[in-house]
């Protein structure tokens, strides 16, 4: 039985406010400790101390089998499936490629700013990059997808995946299927933070990355932050969470399953539901007691803790506070099941992504829709965007003057060099020599 955490948003003081906004939990010291310690293990141990701690985290012993993924066992992947489960993969591909093709830049774009005077961007792929998928509480291929698609789209020359073994030693079978479908081919069974540090440093057997991409549990996080300097981090994404903006008009029930799909994520995941309607309030929460029995027990118990302690029921005064309040926490995923949700889409400004029509269920955009699912958490939806093809590149800005240009420019570029102190920068400008 889960007994739904209701708050009241004007019974909140600052502190407590403050403590349902603040969901990140990477800063810890013990996380950040136990972090450090492994960083400097790997930096110092290579593929020693990745196989050690896969033993003690993982309880599996890869030193006979090796960190990389056999080319067979690649190849062998879609046998080990079942067909609705490889047709479910193929679909939702699909979809994904659909849209991460229409983020593709032009190679090099150009503006002839005044006459002469030419300005643009030129895109490359980053040369070689990490995916990381999870797998500690569930199997994910479809982040497999989600990350490798938008990374082939882009053209990265060295696509790395990362992933936890299962208890047998072996990497989830779909994520390998997704790997071949996209033609990624180094597939390392290693996770947690000595996978950051593994990609970040290279190993024996792992070769350094120069960037990171992929959601993570709080030591993956804390890893990341930590290597910073040593490698691109990517954007942050995980523990997950959602939030929904219901006015009393959606069915119940809908709204109590939404809540349940990002509760059962982890324990420190967060569900929360903003309404204005304290009948609502009362509906879904009876309604999530009965459909929770639904769920696995591990699920279920996730999902108590998560609704009953680090999410839940807030009731607001009105519709425009629910928004308000929304903003401020700029969740991961939100949902919006309102009588008019389009009304209410254009003021939401900070969310990972917004859903909303007849079928706003989170289950769709997390595998299916076409949409990236892995989106910025802890409130970076503030100033980053879901993942895309563009986390996968890098743009160069390019200029180029012709003589009319220079002639209509150079009375103006001495002046600013002047008044901040650079003397070359001037100088250049006056006495440059033609061609």
């Amino acid at each position: 039985m889960i007994d739904v955490r209701t708050m009241k948003l004007a019974e909140l003081d600052s502190g407590r406010r403050e403590e349902l906004l603040q969901r990140r939990v990477w800063d810890k010291a013990d996380v950040q400790d136990t972090c450090s310690a492994i960083i400097n293990a790997v930096r110092s141990k290579g593929d020693a101390a990745l196989l050690e701690y896969t033993k003690r985290f993982d309880g599996v012993d890869l030193s006979n089998v090796g960190l990389r993924v056999s080319a067979g066992e690649i190849e062998r992947s879609p046998k080990m499936l079942a067909d609705d489960l490889r047709a479910a993969l193929l679909r939702s591909m699909a979809n994904v490629r659909k849209l991460h093709e229409a983020q593709v830049p032009r190679a090099v774009e150009m503006v002839e700013v005044e006459p002469g005077l030419w300005c643009g961007d030129r895109w490359n792929a980053i040369d070689t990059v990490c995916l990381y998928v999870p797998r500690g509480r569930g199997s994910f291929a479809s982040v497999a997808y989600m990350l490798g698609v938008p990374a082939k789209l882009a053209g990265a020359k060295r696509v790395v995946l990362c992933t936890p073994p299962g208890p047998d030693g072996k990497v989830d079978a779909g994520t390998l299927f997704v790997a071949k479908e996209l033609g990624i081919e180094e597939v390392y069974r290693v996770g947690g933070a000595q996978a950051v540090a593994a990609v970040a440093w290279g190993t024996e057997s792992i070769p350094k990355c120069d960037k990171i991409v992929g959601p993570g549990n709080v030591y993956i996080t804390a890893a990341r932050r930590m290597l910073s300097e040593v490698i691109d981090p990517g954007p942050i994404a995980g523990p997950s969470e959602s939030l929904i903006i219901a006015d009393g008009s959606a069915n119940p029930i809908n709204v109590a399953w939404n809540l349940l799909v990002e509760a059962e994520h982890g324990e420190n995941s967060c569900a929360l539901l903003l309404t204005h309607v304290k009948e609502e309030a009362e509906r879904v929460g009876a309604a999530i007691q009965n459909l929770s029995g639904k769920l696995t027990e591990q699920r279920s118990a996730f999902a108590k803790e998560v609704l009953e302690e680090r999410g839940g029921i807030l009731i607001t005064g009105s519709l425009e506070e629910s928004i308000e309040f929304a903003n401020d926490f700029a969740a991961e995923h939100v949902a919006i099941m309102t009588n008019d949700p389009w009304a209410v889409v254009s003021r939401v400004r900070h969310a990972g992504e917004i859903l909303l029509g007849d079928y706003p269920i989170i289950s769709l955009g997390n595998y299916s829709m076409g949409i990236n699912a892995i989106l910025p958490t802890g409130a970076w939806a503030k100033t980053a965007s879901g993942i895309s093809v563009l986390d996968f590149m890098k743009r160069t800005s390019i200029g180029c003057a012709s003589a009319s240009a220079y002639e209509s420019l150079r009375s103006y570029v001495p002046v600013i060099a002047k008044d901040e102190g650079f003397s070359a920068h001037c100088l250049a400008v006056e006495q440059w020599q033609r061609s």
